[in-house]
């Protein structure tokens, strides 16, 4: 990946009412050294994050994303995030993407291992990029692969240090996820509870049709709320469609009149084959989708 733009970000008091943030948002070069070697971010995997699309300089559905990394903050027990200060670093970040499709990263650590260190306080930065040129998987679909989570659907309330509501940088799992679906031939996943529930892919939210009703499982502590899911909800309510939260059965996946992962930067990716199967895709449909994603959206 290419960044075309890095900034740092001071981390202000949440309460902070002032109007003008520039002073704390360094503009570094994206190319050179930037983190103290002691960043719990990489030696930990300790924090969290947030990707925003971008279109035509845009960027897409920001403050969903900004609650959405208070809450991951909140289950982590860092320290609230300004809205306000991030806003103005994501607003300085979409200036420097030009037409076209780029993604915005947000990211928030734990900061420096204090040992030796004396440096106190979280680490923020925001980066700009290219986006990845997803045209294919809207358009043609991708195959997708059923995996066991490894905990049912009630680990979330159970053992909250779990983190598994929270979008954290520790993405290790996700990642061997999309390396195992590839491994059985495979684009992506979806990640099963194993008490047989539908929970969410790796990077992405999970629809599916029953007729004319739009489902996406129940949005517990054990799924990330997706920001793109409910937008999309949002778009098929005003379209005359039903949406609904329920927590959803493996086996209903099969049996569904269209199937779709959909997320900030691919947008809504229409699943053609499920564990080998064929599955319904309606190509209008998710066209339409993908025409509303593209498109303004605040």
């Amino acid at each position: 990946m290419t960044w075309r733009f890095a900034l740092l970000v001071a981390p202000v008091d949440a309460a902070d009412t002032r109007t003008d943030f520039s002073g704390t948002l360094s503009v570094i070069d994206p190319d050179a050294p930037a983190l103290s070697v002691g960043e719990l971010s990489t030696q930990r995997g300790d924090g969290i994050f947030e990707t925003i699309g971008v279109v035509d300089g845009h960027p897409q559905e920001v403050q969903a994303h900004l609650e959405r990394l208070a809450h991951s903050a909140r289950l982590c027990d860092l320290p609230a995030p300004n809205l306000s200060q991030w806003r103005a670093a994501v607003d300085r970040a979409a200036a420097e993407c030009p037409a076209g499709e780029s993604a915005i990263k947000l990211l928030l650590s734990r900061g420096v291992e204090r040992v030796a260190t004396g440096l106190e306080g979280p680490t923020a930065w925001v980066t700009a990029s290219p986006a990845a040129d997803f045209t294919r998987a809207r358009a043609e679909g991708i195959r997708v692969a059923t995996l066991d989570r490894g905990l049912d659907s009630g680990a979330a309330v159970r053992a909250p240090w779990l983190l598994l509501g929270a979008k954290t940088l520790s993405y290790a799992v996700n990642m061997a996820a999309l390396r195992e679906a590839h491994r059985r031939g495979a684009d992506d996943a979806i990640f099963l509870a194993s008490d047989g529930y539908v929970l969410e892919a790796p990077t992405a939210s999970v629809i599916l049709r029953r007729d004319d009703r739009f489902i996406t499982p129940e949005p517990t502590g054990g799924i990330l709320q997706g920001t793109t899911q409910l937008s999309l909800f949002d778009w098929l309510e005003e379209n005359g469609h039903s949406t609904d939260y329920e927590h959803v059965p493996a086996g209903s996946l099969a049996d569904a009149d269209g199937l779709w992962l959909v997320s900030s930067v691919r947008l809504a990716a229409p699943v053609t084959h499920l564990d080998g199967r064929e599955m319904p895709v309606d190509a209008e449909l998710t066209a339409a989708m993908n025409a509303y994603l593209l498109s303004p959206r605040d």
